[in-house]
């Protein structure tokens, strides 16, 4: 890989990217669409909104705040250092991240073009499944087992969505949810050869373990 290709932005970044014939035009979500924004806010923000008010009605309404101020750490500084700087759009123009799923928060980790690590693949799905889960014992605990169980089954439906629209199509290959094609992640990386850095390969990790 030349010094030249090692420093180009990736395409989904790029004005001139040439995505006019690409084969991956509409298989992947390689270009900021703000409908994609919408679908996957649509897909959580029920949740968020039954569980907030089941906590409410549950008389646990003060343990909101620590939702919220992990739900700050998490999305711009644990998960933003561990899954996000390694994702293509991290390299895009401007201090606040433009993507369908995190839009918007502030850059303050350098990108890195190399795959996630496992100790980070792990961090990720661990302070995911903890902002998820966060809210269930305080509905529980405050009797609100109908608004615990409808708060579950759309945080299940809220994956489904997430697995089978998003995580199917996305370029952060490296991510543990991440199941593109293999065809669709090897000809993504050919057009991006500065995400094969030295050492460092996606196809040579276990982050994209269902690639087929």
């Amino acid at each position: 890989m030349t010094d030249a290709e090692r420093d180009t932005p990736p395409c989904s970044v790029r004005d001139d990217a040439g995505c006019e014939g690409c084969e991956l035009r509409g298989e992947l979500i390689c270009r900021f669409d703000p409908g994609d924004m919408a679908v996957f806010a649509a897909s959580f923000l029920p949740f968020a909104l039954v569980a907030a008010v089941g906590m409410i009605f549950a008389g646990q309404g003060i343990f909101l705040l620590g939702w919220i101020a992990y739900a700050i750490l998490f999305f711009f500084v644990w998960e933003a250092r561990v899954l996000c700087r390694h994702c293509p759009y991290w390299a895009g123009e401007g201090r606040v991240l433009r993507c369908h799923a995190n839009y918007g928060v502030v850059k303050i980790w350098k990108f890195d073009p190399s795959p996630m690590t496992a100790a980070e693949r792990l961090q990720f799905m661990v302070g995911a499944l903890i902002f998820m889960g966060y809210p269930l014992p305080f509905l529980i605990i405050g009797g609100q087992y109908v608004l615990a169980g409808v708060a579950l089954a759309i945080c299940i439906v809220a994956w489904a969505v997430l697995w089978a629209r998003f995580c199917s199509r996305c370029v952060n290959l490296s991510c543990p949810l991440n199941h593109v094609p293999r065809r669709l992640a090897e000809a993504y990386l050919e057009r991006n050869p500065g995400f094969q850095t030295p050492g460092t390969n996606y196809k040579d990790q276990s982050g994209p373990s269902s690639w087929t």
